[in-house]
């Protein structure tokens, strides 16, 4: 299992730009008033998938052989990997299958049967799903395209950070959300090769904290995994994803879930932007070190738009209570 490369990145590029389009990378007065430093979202919750990962996804089917299309692929997902495979199946007329925890997020199931995949519910947690989905792909003969173990994957994804530093070379600090970790690996290979000095700094729920601690003790741990932000949801780590952070990630950092509901609202109310929880974990983390990163210019990865109607009440809610409690 290798690393991709920085000429792999500047393929995928290629590959992608057919089919997705540059994603917006605006700043905000009032997310800059919020933080005390320059404040800019990558909105990767533009895409047509609502998330960034479908850049990995169409990186790595545009690619396959004719035989890996043939035999069609599966993947375990929360959601956003899932429709990833399933808008580049769609593309390239490759059958997919998708195993979702029960508790999947409704909109995004509908949105993985509406690119024609088969949906297959199991367990109740990723992990659950990702342990099934693995027993169906060896007894099925199937692709499987592991959330995070998949190099082309990497590249495809860290694609977004070429178009950021593009459009703002002097970026002082990034923060990217980590479930898995695919998204925060490519921007360490980019912003090595383009800008050293850029700090990488990853964010991931207390609820989940399994690629947290995998970084911080140097090995992959289980950890537990109740945070309500399916794209932050995984008890374990994966190697290669890791061992790029190992080499490349500045720092990484927790957040509560209480305050990824109400980075929601700050994004809704400052941004114009409908955030899922692990789209706004950027925000919450840069508002938690605001003092440290006060009067730097900051990039931050909206990493997804679908949240629920559920989930969009959750984080209004706990917005009242914090009024009504001052």
């Amino acid at each position: 299992m290798n690393a991709p490369t920085y000429e792999d990145v500047l393929k995928a590029r290629a590959q992608i730009r057919p089919y997705l389009s540059r994603t917006p990378f605006p700043e905000y007065p009032a997310l800059n008033d919020l933080i005390g430093a320059r404040v800019f979202i990558k909105h990767e919750d533009h895409l047509p998938t609502g998330a960034f990962k479908v850049r990995g996804g169409v990186n790595l089917v545009s690619q396959f052989s004719a035989a890996e299309k043939a035999r069609g692929v599966i993947a375990a997902s929360t959601g956003n990997h899932g429709q990833s495979v399933a808008y580049a199946a769609s593309l390239f007329d490759v059958r997919a299958r998708i195993v979702v925890p029960e508790n999947a997020n409704p909109g995004k199931v509908a949105a993985m049967r509406a690119l024609g995949a088969e949906v297959i519910f199991h367990g109740e947690k990723f992990d659950d799903a990702r342990q099934h989905c693995e027993a169906l792909a060896e007894s099925d003969g199937l692709r499987y395209v592991h959330s995070g173990n998949e190099s082309l994957l990497i590249a495809g994804v860290g694609t977004y950070l070429v178009e950021m530093l593009e459009d703002q070379p002097d970026l002082d600090v990034i923060i990217v959300p980590v479930g898995g970790g695919s998204g925060a690996a490519g921007a360490c290979l980019v912003a090595h090769e383009l800008r050293p000095q850029l700090r990488v700094i990853g964010v991931q729920s207390e609820a989940a904290p399994a690629a947290y601690e995998s970084w911080r003790q140097r090995k992959l741990v289980t950890m537990k995994n109740t945070t309500l932000a399916e794209g932050l949801a995984t008890a374990t780590a994966f190697i290669l994803p890791q061992s790029m952070l190992w080499k490349g990630l500045s720092d990484f950092r927790l957040v509560r879930d209480q305050d990824l509901l109400r980075s929601m609202v700050w994004l809704i109310e400052h941004a114009h932007t409908l955030a899922e929880a692990a789209g706004a974990a950027a925000l919450a983390l840069a508002y938690d070190l605001r003092d440290e990163l006060r009067g730097t210019k900051i990039g931050l990865i909206c990493s997804g738009g679908n949240a629920t109607p559920l989930q969009v009440q959750m984080a209004l809610g706990t917005m009242t209570r914090t009024t009504n409690n001052s």
